[in-house]
């Protein structure tokens, strides 16, 4: 019984060691991966705290005078502020939109019936098959020949028609797993189409709708070629359409240039920072409903 006990406590330390230096691993691994991740983050935030002088030859991590005065440069001659406005202006506007048309789209998708019903989802999907660049120039003639070319109504339209194919996808998965009773308990208290949407389906498609505004809310502010494709007028520039232009003109001034970039990063690794979890969860819940 001794040598039972004995041999039961070798495989057990066994184990115990062999899923520690497992462990530790993993977590050396994910940890290099993060510091390659972030390191280049940090340098772009040191390096704008920096004259243009020291750029190149501060060696240190930290800068040994950090000069915020790089960020009013960047904002005002590098027009900064008119690109973070507009770059506002047009990511509330994209997904709000999308998030009405693909919601209305996939609630008729999946609980109407009409002819060509299945015929128009699927060209929705094959949508997500051409990239970008392959509708450039029937885009541009069609924003063209509607005089909406170096307008913002025409970008907005544009980067809405960008984001539906997918949010319909992902909606109309969620609304197939509502319960009819549902809907019929809706219908019967009163509520017609448009009010069991709303008060229905959207709060039970809630992950679905928190993943559809993060991931185009990221990609809106982050476009660059159709504001290039689209907008000429310095007024109506996105940031990063702004910041191609900014370089063009601040080139050698370095440390500004970072703190273009870094303003320019900070929203997005807020976002990120604080709705992390409602991605996480619903891609989960669409796992789950798939």
């Amino acid at each position: 019984m001794v040598n039972n006990k004995f041999n039961l406590e070798r495989v057990h330390n066994k184990y115990v060691m062999e899923a520690v230096f497992r462990n530790t691993l993993v977590h050396a691994f994910l940890l290099t991966v993060a510091v390659a991740c972030l390191f280049p983050i940090f340098w772009m935030v040191r390096s704008s705290l920096m004259s243009n002088a020291t750029i190149f030859v501060d060696r240190s991590l930290f800068p040994h005078e950090w000069n915020w005065h790089n960020y009013v440069v960047a904002w005002t001659k590098g027009n900064f502020g008119v690109y973070f406005l507009n770059s506002i202006i047009y990511t509330v506007s994209v997904v709000m939109g999308i998030v009405v048309v693909s919601s209305l789209a996939a609630f008729a998708f999946s609980r109407l019936q009409f002819p060509g019903k299945n015929v128009i989802f699927y060209m929705f999907v094959a949508a997500m098959m051409i990239p970008t660049p392959g509708s450039f120039v029937p885009l541009f003639v069609l924003m063209n020949k509607l005089h909406l070319v170096n307008t913002r109504l025409g970008y907005i339209l544009c980067m809405i028609n960008v984001g539906l194919s997918l949010s319909i996808l992902l909606l109309k998965t969620f609304f197939d797993k509502i319960p009819n009773d549902l809907e019929n308990a809706a219908r019967i208290d009163g509520c017609n189409r448009l009010q069991v949407w709303w008060h229905v389906a959207l709060p039970l498609t809630a992950p679905a709708i928190a993943v559809i505004v993060i991931y185009n809310s990221l990609n809106v502010w982050n476009e660059y070629i159709l504001a290039t494709l689209l907008l000429s007028d310095n007024n109506l520039m996105p940031l990063q359409r702004g910041l191609m232009v900014f370089n063009g003109a601040y080139q050698v001034d370095y440390p500004v240039l970072m703190a273009g970039l870094t303003m320019t990063a900070i929203p997005v690794i807020l976002v990120y920072f604080l709705m992390q979890k409602h991605i996480v969860k619903g891609i989960s819940a669409g796992a789950l409903v798939g």
